[in-house]
């Protein structure tokens, strides 16, 4: 993966404390509109200045800031940059064009500006590892009108006063229907046309908090079709980041060295923190509240670290160098690629077990399995390289580079040339992700101080899911929820229980589990779909965390066919005579609820691939019948959960 310095998901921060936040506010450039926002404000916000480093011609566009409403805080503005799919489709007419889709992609953080989707993902313009830019042919803008936007308030080049940073995702989202309402009056066609709100990772949060803010208003500004989240923060931590390990490791046994002894250890480990959910459709019974079990890792000054900043690339590293560190000082890691010591540190490792107690949870990480199968990672398999966090990428499993290839846009966004073209504010710089200061403060206390782990006071979506999902389907809105295979922050399986635990349509869950392959243009195999009373849920296959970036071609397919789209593969029909079809079969590819990618390549080297580790053919068959008698076995033994 091209590292982005921050991309979206990581860990807590026990305590944070630092000085007030900045008060920013947007600026008025030559020939701003003495009126009220309105049409004629589009020829101010057109960009039709040079961009430095930009030499491919672009569709027409506009970018600039807008004001959120918020009564007593007229500087809190959000960033926008807009993109038309054809010309004159985002300058029509109040009515026209109503039938045409636009859409809104969100990054997460919280605080992470969208704008690292934008030139990474799925926006027209993509950054090189040598900062050249370069057109992206799988630009989103070109299925529909698109917009990307910064926020909350402060967040990427969106502003805020000292006192204007959002308290909680309630006002999160009567922001952006104040956005909305002011960005339908500069393009007045977007209020009738389809909207799709689209996004990734803690943008999980943000996406229902804005529906339900949406739902609650008489005549919200926007006419809503879909929403879809990808890799999203919709559940509780543990749900979202701890629970799946076991399937994570199910997928890639590279992280563990193909070692049977190890599974069962990190099975068992599983099944003492309440995390061995046994799935069933439908489902007859909501889950129980999953508590983190925190280990004495909660109190290690490397967990400290872990800031507000929480899903942040850069954060989640820095918080591992010192964790390296401090095992490296107690002789406890290995510095190098030593495969004969690291085989000798792994059987110390195994005889450490025998000596505990059966059935005892790890006193160190407690029921935190994704440290810990990081950490297992780093000190004994093959490529990953003891006491070297660049090593290890959470969002790409098979992304061993160390360092990654660099991916960065701040040059090109702090740079006075394109700040005046796209109608930046001058009081900030832009920052991929800031450590956002909810109520305006950066004091705040975790786990044991009331808040989430990213000082967000807000109560995680999953608590309101199932209202908001009937709501969808009385408002004739569509839900899309999506997974890359290869992501191990937020892994799929946690997007599964967060489906399997709400309740729409009268049914809690899907009725059937998903197994329906489907496949990009060239007829290679994508993914799964599954799709039941207007929710669907994507599986793909190959991508990481950022879905678009690892797998752009087959984005751009599943945002043609499935969001913007109607497209019925892995639809469950219901007959007359009572007999149940799934549109395009089931091919039981996914019974165990894994996409198994046990011989893929591990890819390392310095910032560009130098070799890959391709395990032998004899590894992974002897793999493949292990784990096929310990999924089955524990599939069997493990009850429903009631």
């Amino acid at each position: 993966m091209l590292e982005l310095g921050t991309v979206l998901l990581g860990l807590a921060a026990l305590a944070v404390s630092q000085d007030t936040p900045p008060s920013t506010y947007p600026h008025n450039y030559t020939g701003i509109p003495a009126t009220g926002y309105g049409p004629e404000w589009q020829h101010y916000f057109e960009v039709t200045e040079p961009l430095p480093n930009v030499t491919v011609p672009l569709p027409r566009n506009y970018a600039g800031s807008l004001s959120v409403n918020r009564a007593g805080h007229a500087n809190d503005t959000l960033f926008f940059w807009g993109f038309e799919k054809e010309e004159g489709s985002l300058a029509a007419e109040a009515g026209e064009r109503s039938d045409e889709p636009w859409l809104i992609w969100l990054n997460g953080g919280p605080g992470a500006s969208s704008f690292l989707g934008f030139f990474a993902e799925n926006g027209p313009l993509h950054i090189t590892n040598t900062y050249s830019i370069v057109p992206n042919n799988y630009s989103w803008n070109k299925l529909a009108d698109a917009f990307w936007v910064d926020q909350p308030v402060g967040t990427g080049f969106s502003t805020a006063d000292a006192t204007g940073y959002i308290p909680d995702e309630d006002q999160m989202g009567q922001d952006f229907l104040g956005f909305l309402t002011n960005l339908v009056k500069v393009f007045p066609s977007l209020a009738e046309r389809p909207f799709y709100l689209t996004g990734e990772s803690y943008a999980g949060t943000y996406i229902p908090y804005i529906v339900k803010a949406i739902f609650s208003t008489p005549n919200p500004p926007v006419k809503l079709a879909k929403f879809a989240i990808g890799d999203g923060a919709t559940a509780a931590l543990s749900v979202f980041e701890m629970l799946p390990m076991l399937s994570v490791i199910e997928t890639y046994p590279q992280l563990i060295g193909y070692d049977p002894e190890v599974y069962e250890y990190f099975k068992t480990q599983t099944h003492l923190c309440g995390y061995d959910l046994n799935l069933t459709y439908p489902e007859t019974a909501h889950f129980p509240t999953i508590p983190v079990n925190w280990g004495s890792i909660a109190d290690a000054s490397a967990f400290a670290e872990r800031s507000r900043g929480g899903y942040s690339k850069s954060v989640f590293k820095n918080t591992l160098v010192s964790k390296v560190k401090q095992q490296q000082e107690a002789g406890q890691l290995l510095a190098a690629r030593d495969l004969e010591t690291r085989e000798e540190r792994k059987m110390a490792w195994k005889r450490d077990l025998t000596g505990r107690v059966n059935g005892t949870i790890d006193p160190y990480y407690g029921c935190d399995l994704l440290d810990f199968v990081i950490d297992y990672a780093l000190n004994y398999s093959f490529p990953w390289e003891g006491g070297d966090f660049n090593g290890f990428d959470v969002y790409f499993v098979p992304d061993a580079l160390d360092p990654e290839a660099p991916l960065d846009p701040t040059i090109f966004f702090n740079d006075n040339r394109t700040r005046a073209a796209v109608h930046a504010p001058t009081s900030q710089d832009w920052a991929e992700q800031i450590n956002y200061p909810f109520n305006s403060t950066y004091d705040y206390t975790f786990p044991d101080g009331g808040v989430n782990e990213f000082g967000d006071p807000s109560v995680e979506p999953m608590a309101f899911l199932s209202e908001l999902a009937t709501n969808a389907s009385l408002h004739n809105v569509s839900m899309i929820f999506y997974s890359g295979n290869a992501d191990m922050l937020v892994a799929h399986l946690g997007t599964e229980v967060t489906i399997q635990n709400t309740t729409w349509g009268g049914i809690q869950g899907f009725t059937r589990k998903p197994d329906t392959p489907w496949y990009d243009d060239t007829g290679k195999f994508a993914g799964i779909v599954h799709q039941e009373r207007n929710l669907t849920y994507v599986l793909f296959n190959g991508a990481g965390h950022e879905v678009p970036e690892y797998e752009p071609a087959t984005a751009y397919v599943f945002l043609r066919e499935f969001v913007l789209g109607s497209n019925t593969t892995g639809l469950v029909e219901s007959s007359g005579n009572g007999t149940v079809t799934v549109v395009g079969g089931e091919d039981h590819v996914f019974d165990n609820d894994i996409m198994s990618a046990a011989s893929d390549a591990i890819y390392y080297g310095s910032a560009t691939t130098v070799s890959s580790y391709v395990p032998a053919s004899a590894t992974v068959a002897a793999w493949d019948s292990f784990i096929a008698t310990a999924i089955t076995t524990a599939s069997a033994a493990v009850s429903t959960v009631a």
